[in-house]
């Protein structure tokens, strides 16, 4: 139980709290079932398997004679999610004293596997293979030739019975021949290819994955410091590790930046680990001590300083206070197979979103052109590109992680998704303005998370649990307002959270030149085109519709979501030939007509729009505050 649990009990209360605890639990020492004492559970793990992505896995658990009962990780933090890939475990067998032991799975909770452990055993050897996904299909490939991405949630079983912080793991990794590793776990030995870790608790264990490849760097991000940060790169080849040294100066800027916003620190190091692949997939996985980030391969030799680099190094560093450290009491759970909640995403990822673009904005990395185009994307988004907010509020969005799990929407724009990420980063850049303006911009949410933050010293082993009412106490501590009503109002879709723009002295306007920003997206997105504020929809290179904005113009010309566009008035399908069609249907009174593709039929539609190409922008508001060139502004 974190501490911040019982803060604001009496003395007495404590005491009884306690008392109950221990009368309910029994010995507070002892696993339910078949588990042993507490000595380390260990796991051997070989990912020297490249060729056909399988990982195999061995563990030794500590067990006495009963029905022992093994739980997979089925709740995974980050995902905020049951999303554990237990359809990826195959081969397995249990032994003990020499002998092949039973087993079968609860039907009622397919993540539980039952062994019963006879008279005289007291250790449970399991072996089991890891079938990671030999295809994006099938979900995040996570071994190439080159590299690999090792999540231990996903090659483990734990028993029942004991809090994740309270079972001890000893974890070792058989890599490929030359092979360098990454990780927060501190290592304990070597033998030939096959590193062992230091024990540590399951909750740290699980929160430490690992990178690994063949060309890889370490760059150090805190020269100097008592506490280390290092960037831990991994590439498909050597050439991609190649940095401009002052790219690698901004990077050390977004840590300086960071620890002045936050204050304490709360690990004991904090490594980045981050792949330059166009075979592993891309991820952006928080945890205390480290991060897991995908980028381009020509994240540091294609930079452009004109263009920047985006949001998520500073996203999920953020996380390491918020979210990590700081959590949602109702996300905080005792072990991975106890469901989450998380209705304080908002929050979590919310303040997050926030954080992680003023900090890159901050440490050079966007400069203050990108980064006002950066959130005027944001803010379009939520004026003109979310009519679902007119049936599902903000606050409902925090349950989308459960009900969807990141499956692709047909029609987001209207069903909603996530939203609480981007929709929050507005409401708390709504918070930080309105904090401005009552104090005459003495304050700012720069103080809000000094003070929520930079608590216990220094903390990493427990996290310090928060909930609305903390949130809402806290910045009461920066200044007085009515901040529940506030924010409630917000989230709950009483009062609308896009116009926060506004109180910083910036709104919203199109034009028809994407900028830089956006420009760099959809380069990224590999020739894709966003014409979601014109006609309404996206397109990839190949035509391939990929969005519909509801009710937008497409829509109601009943173009929808997974056709093809094959033609523009009469000629084939380009960026180029849409986006003259667009503009030029500004002066005239003709519908632009294209030819789509539905399954095997095609059909002609017509939409009637002449508005011209339609991309975001921020323009000063004359005679008010500028707000947000101080919030992008690096501090000293």
């Amino acid at each position: 139980m974190p501490v911040s649990r019982i803060r604001g009990l009496s003395a007495v209360s404590v005491v009884i709290v306690l008392l109950v605890g221990l009368l309910a639990c029994g010995s507070p020492d002892r696993p339910e079932g078949g588990a042993g004492e507490q000595q380390p559970i260990s796991v051997a793990v070989d990912v020297t398997n490249l060729p056909q992505r399988i990982i195999g896995v061995k563990q030794s658990i500590p067990a006495r004679a009963g029905e022992l009962t093994l739980l997979y990780p089925q709740w995974l933090p980050g995902n905020h999610s049951p999303s554990g890939p237990i359809d990826k475990i195959a081969g397995i067998t249990f032994t003990g004293g020499g002998k092949k032991l039973e087993w079968k799975r609860d039907p009622l909770n397919v993540y539980a596997l039952k062994v019963t452990v006879p008279d005289g055993v007291d250790t449970v050897d399991a072996a089991f293979s890891y079938l990671t996904p030999t295809d994006s299909s099938q979900g995040r490939v996570v071994m190439t030739p080159n590299m690999l991405n090792l999540q231990w949630n996903a090659v483990l079983l734990y028993p029942k019975g004991k809090p994740a912080s309270e079972i001890p793991f000893t974890a070792s990794v058989t890599y490929p021949p030359g092979f360098e590793a990454g990780t927060a776990l501190d290592v304990a030995g070597r033998r030939g290819d096959t590193v062992d870790y230091r024990t540590v608790p399951l909750d740290v264990l699980v929160d430490s994955p690992v990178y690994a490849g063949r060309f890889h760097k370490q760059i150090d991000l805190a020269p100097g410091a008592d506490v280390p940060v290092r960037l831990q790169v991994f590439a498909d080849a050597p050439e991609q590790l190649d940095a401009k040294p002052e790219h690698i100066e901004q990077h050390r800027a977004l840590v300086q930046q960071a620890v002045k916003l936050y204050g304490s620190q709360h690990y004991d190091h904090y490594d980045f680990l981050l792949s330059l692949s166009d075979q592993l997939s891309s991820n952006g996985l928080e945890h205390q001590r480290s991060s897991e980030n995908g980028q381009p391969t020509d994240y540091f030799t294609g930079w452009n300083p004109e263009v920047g680099s985006d949001d998520l190094l500073g996203h999920e560093y953020t996380h390491s206070w918020n979210g990590k450290f700081r959590r949602p009491a109702d996300l905080w759970t005792p072990d991975f197979n106890t469901p989450m909640q998380d209705s304080l995403m908002w929050v979590y990822e919310g303040q997050t979103q926030y954080w992680g673009n003023v900090l890159t904005g901050r440490a050079g990395l966007r400069s203050p052109e990108v980064s006002r185009d950066a959130l005027a994307s944001v803010v379009a988004t939520y004026t003109d590109g979310r009519p679902g907010l007119s049936w599902r509020s903000l606050q409902d969005t925090t349950n989308d992680p459960i009900i969807a799990q990141r499956r692709t929407k047909p029609y987001r724009s209207w069903q909603l998704s996530e939203d609480y990420y981007q929709g929050g980063q507005l409401v708390w850049l709504g918070v930080d303005a309105r904090i401005r303006e009552l104090t005459g911009n003495t304050k700012s949410l720069d103080d809000f998370a000094r003070g929520f933050f930079d608590v216990d010293g220094g903390t990493w082993q427990k996290q310090n649990t928060y909930d609305f009412d903390a949130v809402v106490a806290a910045l009461n501590g920066v200044v007085a307002d009515d901040w529940a009503t506030y924010l409630r109002d917000r989230l709950d879709g009483r009062e609308s959270f896009a116009s926060s723009v506004e109180k910083t002295g910036w709104k919203l306007v199109y034009d028809n030149n994407p900028g830089a920003f956006l420009a760099a997206q959809m380069k990224a997105a590999e020739g894709a085109a966003n014409y979601t504020y014109s006609i309404g929809l996206n397109v990839s290179a190949t035509g391939k519709v990929t969005d519909v904005r509801w009710d937008g113009p497409a829509f109601r010309a009943k173009v929808g979501t997974g056709m093809t566009v094959l033609s523009v008035n009469d000629a084939a399908y380009s960026q180029a030939t849409m986006q003259t069609a667009i503009e030029a249907a500004k002066t005239s009174p003709t519908p632009i007509r294209l030819q789509v593709k539905d399954f095997d039929q095609t059909r002609t539609v017509e939409i009637d729009y002449h508005g011209g190409l339609r991309y975001p922008h921020l323009q000063r508001i004359d005679g008010t505050p500028d707000y947000l060139s101080q919030i992008l502004a690096s501090r000293p």
